[in-house]
């Protein structure tokens, strides 16, 4: 770690240049002795990176930022406080402390936290950070986490763990088990030193399989940022033999949907033709596969088995989702359809349907956006319709 570029010249310099094109920059080199110009070009692009996903390191002072990569990998700000609100207790020590964002906000809650790391430049820099924070109950740790943890005395309250890919081998489809550290391998081991555990997965793991491969899951949690899911979280506690919750949240600007539910429990929807409004589930619903759930709960209706929309002749304030007033309801004919578009625009979403939004776009001509919205599905009755709607 450089603590070069921290001085005042090179901070104002970043600062000057957060909006300069980087690879220009790096061809102009350093106006610099005592900081390469890949060391500064670094900086910026990790500043930039965290303007609106870790808003505290981009506005305090003299913080050093990792590779882009790190800064990737990392929790954002939300999804640190929503994971900081599920802990409590004494201690708690993270086994993949990273960019130590998720440590920073369990420090708010939890009165002694470790923070693990193998990568010694990834730890300096962290551990200079916290002194800019003024944090003082983080506690750094270089080497193998699991090592770490063999060798501590402590029992912890908590056990924090952030598991990384070894590969993408497997493309999209993986188990916990192909990743670093191998949780269901150690979990036996992990329980011998705490009696809750905190794991936070990619959002393309598999629910299911994932329960399957863990032992006493209590709780599931699906959080999305603005209809896009970031995290799924898992945590367990030892001996535990209840049902499993599931939470998802769906985290807006103003406010947060959310949709709890119990976990494989079998429950039947009612299928029916489109009625007056049509209601579309934001991701963390999707992810969680609360399909029925959500329609028994709300006492609504799904438009078929695969499509995941849902109608109603009353309008849901508490919808956790997007709400529609159908205008029109179509058979799948272009010439209609063009008719009712007289500037050939429109918002096109596909559910159960045979084609996709570029396939109907390249053969209707239908250009993006407008305040028209079409759902291009399947009814109940395995019919192509198109439902012409407007937002709610």
């Amino acid at each position: 770690m450089n603590t070069n570029l921290i001085s005042k010249n090179v901070q104002d310099f970043i600062e000057h240049n957060l909006n300069t094109d980087i690879n220009k920059l790096i061809l102009k080199g350093s106006p610099f002795k005592n900081c390469n110009i890949q060391e500064i070009a670094q900086q910026i692009e990790g500043k930039q990176k965290c303007s609106k996903k870790l808003p505290l390191w981009h506005l305090t002072k003299n913080i050093l930022f990792p590779k882009k990569i790190n800064i990737e990998q990392t929790s954002s700000e939300i999804t640190a406080a929503y994971k900081a609100d599920l802990v409590d207790g004494n201690s708690l020590i993270d086994l993949t402390g990273g960019f130590g964002v998720d440590c920073l906000y369990f420090s708010k809650k939890i009165k002694k936290v470790i923070h693990c790391e193998l990568n010694s430049e990834l730890l300096q820099l962290v551990t200079h950070n916290y002194n800019q924070f003024n944090i003082e109950n983080i506690e750094t740790v270089l080497g193998d986490s699991l090592l770490t943890l063999k060798n501590s005395k402590q029992k912890f309250d908590w056990i924090y763990i952030d598991p990384s890919r070894r590969n993408d081998a497997k493309g999209k489809v993986f188990l916990l088990k192909d990743c670093l550290p191998n949780v269901p391998e150690n979990l036996e081991f992990l329980f011998e030193n705490s009696q809750k555990i905190l794991i936070k997965n990619s959002p393309i793991l598999d629910i299911t399989n994932t329960i399957r491969e863990l032992k006493f899951v209590k709780e599931i949690h699906i959080i999305a940022i603005h209809n896009e899911v970031k995290e799924l979280l898992f945590v367990l506690e030892k001996n535990y033999s209840g049902i499993i919750a599931i939470k998802t949240r769906n985290i807006l600007k103003e406010t947060t949907q959310s949709f709890d539910f119990v976990f494989d429990t079998p429950v039947l929807a009612n299928y029916t033709l489109p009625k007056k409004y049509i209601y579309e589930p934001n991701a963390a619903i999707l992810k969680s596969g609360a399909f029925n759930q959500i329609a028994t709960h709300l006492h609504i209706d799904k438009l078929h088995q695969h499509s995941h929309l849902y109608t109603s002749d009353l309008l849901l304030d508490n919808f956790p989702g997007r709400k529609f007033k159908i205008e029109q309801q179509l058979s799948y004919d272009k010439k209609k359809l063009l008719k009712l578009l007289p500037d050939k625009k429109a918002n096109i979403t596909i559910r159960n349907f045979p084609e996709t939004v570029a396939q109907i776009r390249k053969k209707t001509k239908i250009k993006d956006g407008g305040n028209i919205y079409l759902f291009f599905t399947m009814n109940c009755n395995n019919k192509k319709v198109i439902l012409l709607c407007s937002k709610i």
